[in-house]
């Protein structure tokens, strides 16, 4: 009986660790992320798959939902992505992407174009930082551009008029202008900033900018607490490369969004060291890496993963999960400024793979 009675415990006391250990993987399921990454083309699967190992070091709770994203025809013949592609964005709302390819043919549209208008991704935010260890002209830049992404010269309304004129049409919407200045003011006051800078061209462009900058100083009487200024693209430019500290969050129409925002990550070392976020209707982001997909060295295992890590680390800071993102960024940094494990276009002589270990070691140091 005495047996019985202690191998009814060890049953019962077996049974209870088993619930346990259930419940907990149950919470620990339920607060795991799904997030769409499409890892891109060239060096884009190596790349993703740096993030990938560094985000487990981290232990951060995501859960990745591959998918490729290449433009297919639909119904009409109207360009598409893939439904599963799309399918799994409309469900987990937060995408990584590395860079894509758009294949030269007529009538093939950008795939970047593709994704911004399927999911509404109306504002492209790039912080631009001086990395410290990573020498440049310039050593305390500290700004951000926010690009209006859906509209202006993008459009993509060209039509003949006669043989040898073309007609561009550059469509500047109020609603568009509204929205993207009242996400560049919150983020702005999200972000402890402390002034916005509306880029335009009204002396020229009357109309179009004129409605733009318009809209920019309604929004701006709602946020007394930013300091809003209003300056020519050109003047920008030219006061930019002179002197970039001046400037703190900077929101501007599509055209002039797209050069600047590259202009400013010159001023940090690149593209390949410079993050983006695209910001959409209804909760949607992605974010992603902004330069080329180097099929010169794609899988060659040379490829320098930090642009695309920097952007993972503003998708954590979207997702609320700061204390991750901080301890990746400063993995990221330390590594680079001791330069002792850097890519070649970083000066130094290591592997993508090397220079992703010595992260994720640091990462675990920090644990």
């Amino acid at each position: 009986c005495l047996g019985m009675h202690w191998s009814s415990m060890m049953i019962l006391l077996v049974l209870k660790c088993l619930s346990q250990i259930i419940f907990y993987c149950i919470c620990f399921a339920f607060q795991m992320q799904t997030v769409t990454i499409i890892p891109g083309d060239g060096i884009g699967p190596e790349i993703s798959t740096s993030v990938i190992k560094i985000f487990e070091a981290a232990k951060v709770p995501i859960q990745w939902e591959e998918r490729n994203v290449t433009a297919i025809k639909g119904p009409g013949g109207k360009w598409m992505i893939p439904p599963e592609a799309k399918e799994s964005m409309d469900k987990s709302k937060i995408g990584l992407k590395g860079p894509l390819k758009t294949p030269i043919a007529a009538g093939h549209p950008s795939m970047n174009l593709l994704l911004r208008k399927t999911f509404d991704l109306y504002a492209n935010v790039r912080p631009c930082v001086s990395i410290e260890g990573y020498k440049t002209p310039y050593t305390d830049v500290d700004l951000v551009t926010i690009r209006e992404n859906t509209e202006g010269e993008y459009s993509g309304i060209e039509h003949v008029i006669v043989d040898g004129v073309v007609q561009s049409i550059k469509l500047i919407t109020e609603e568009a202008s509204r929205r993207i200045a009242e996400y560049a003011f919150e983020y702005a006051r999200n972000n402890q900033r402390n002034s916005v800078t509306a880029v335009h061209k009204a002396n020229i462009m009357r109309m179009s900018d004129g409605l733009f900058l318009r809209k920019c100083r309604e929004v701006a009487e709602n946020f007394k607490d930013v300091k809003f200024t209003e300056m020519y693209l050109d003047t920008v430019c030219l006061n930019m490369v002179q002197d970039p500290t001046q400037f703190d969050v900077l929101v501007m129409p599509n055209l002039y969004g797209d050069i600047l925002s590259d202009l400013c990550a010159g001023l940090i070392g690149g593209l390949g060291v410079t993050p983006s976020g695209n910001i959409g209707a209804n909760g949607v982001a992605i974010f992603e890496s902004v330069h080329g997909t180097a099929p010169d060295i794609a899988g060659m295992d040379l490829a320098n993963p930090t642009a695309l890590l920097l952007s993972a680390v503003m998708m954590l800071r979207h997702m609320g999960l700061h204390g991750h993102a901080k301890k990746i960024e400063t993995a990221c940094f330390d590594t680079i400024r001791d330069k002792k494990v850097l890519t070649k276009d970083l000066g130094g002589n290591s592997k993508c793979s090397e220079f992703t270990a010595e992260i994720c070691r640091r990462v675990q140091d920090l644990d």
